[in-house]
């Protein structure tokens, strides 16, 4: 019984803190001491028309203080294109090129650095030794004209000898962003405009083969013209497969998601942004994919 457990922690610390889903957060962390690199791809596609793009770029550097604390710094940067995309048939740029002065006929095509983050996550309880994973994480970002404040409170519980994992997050992201001002007529005015983001999201990985794990992720999400849960603007809907693979050292993840049809209509809610149950406003597109990678030291 005893090597039994010897080789189950064992395992556990090889595999620990590899990103199993795209866009579900664990409470698995690096042990104390331990260092990773990880490097993201996201890619954001279609909108109501038109044709829209948008690549995501992340690069992490990660440490753990303690087997319970661990930090990252993240460098973000990201490309897109658009051209008829938004409400009414006008280019919209995404929110990550909101500050930019776009003609509902201008073909957008930028290249950006959006900014730099740290990261902190505490776990409070463990899967492996209480009933259920338990930890908190914090994540600043700042960038021109930007600033976000990334909270999350993350669960996860394993099954049938941690080849099942659940994960949740609940996610309260307050922003700033520096936007022309809506009460100037003239359109030169700019003033900070705050907004949150809150996120619900579920990841289901079953381990079916040594190393590899394959589930699904469920993402909600919602944005808020305020810092309370009033002036909604929009909730989206994304459903998809996610593809895990671990080894000693290194892992990669895939996820794929489709937004779902199950939109509808918010106080704030962007006149032409609601098409046939899809919010397409500049934060929510059709089709988003992730890709994952990552090496431990």
């Amino acid at each position: 019984m005893a090597l039994a457990i010897t080789f189950s922690l064992i395992g556990f610390a090889a595999s620990a803190e590899e990103s199993m889903f795209g866009f579900v957060y664990t409470t698995d962390l690096l042990p104390q001491g331990g260092k990773e690199v990880e490097q993201w791809a996201s890619w954001r596609h279609q909108k109501i028309g038109g044709y829209y793009d948008q690549l995501e770029g992340r690069t992490e550097f990660e440490y753990g203080l303690t087997d319970r604390l661990q930090v990252a710094l993240y460098l973000n940067y990201n490309w897109t294109q658009a051209y008829h995309n938004g409400p009414f048939g006008a280019t919209t740029p995404p929110e990550q090129f909101s500050d930019y002065q776009v003609g509902p006929d201008d073909r957008f095509n930028q290249t950006r650095f959006v900014g730099v983050s740290g990261e902190a996550i505490y776990r409070i309880l463990s899967p492996y030794t209480d009933a259920i994973g338990l930890a908190v994480y914090t994540e600043p970002t700042f960038g021109k004209n930007f600033f976000e404040l990334e909270n999350k409170i993350i669960l996860q519980k394993n099954f049938f000898d941690d080849l099942l994992t659940i994960a949740f997050n609940f996610t309260y992201a307050p922003e700033f962003r520096y936007l022309q001002d809506p009460a100037d007529p003239t359109g030169i005015a700019r003033s900070w405009q705050d907004e949150t983001d809150v996120n619900f999201a579920l990841g289901v990985s079953y381990r079916f083969v040594e190393n590899w794990s394959a589930g699904f992720e469920f993402v909600n999400e919602h944005e808020y013209n305020s810092f309370t849960f009033n002036h909604e603007s929009n909730s989206g809907y994304y459903l998809g497969p996610t593809l895990h693979y671990g080894g000693e050292r290194f892992f990669v993840t895939a996820t794929a998601l489709w937004q779902m049809p199950w939109a509808t209509a918010h106080a704030d809610t962007v006149p032409g942004a609601l098409v046939n149950g899809y919010v397409l406003d500049n934060d929510f597109e059709k089709f988003r994919f992730r890709l994952k990678a990552g090496y431990t030291f």
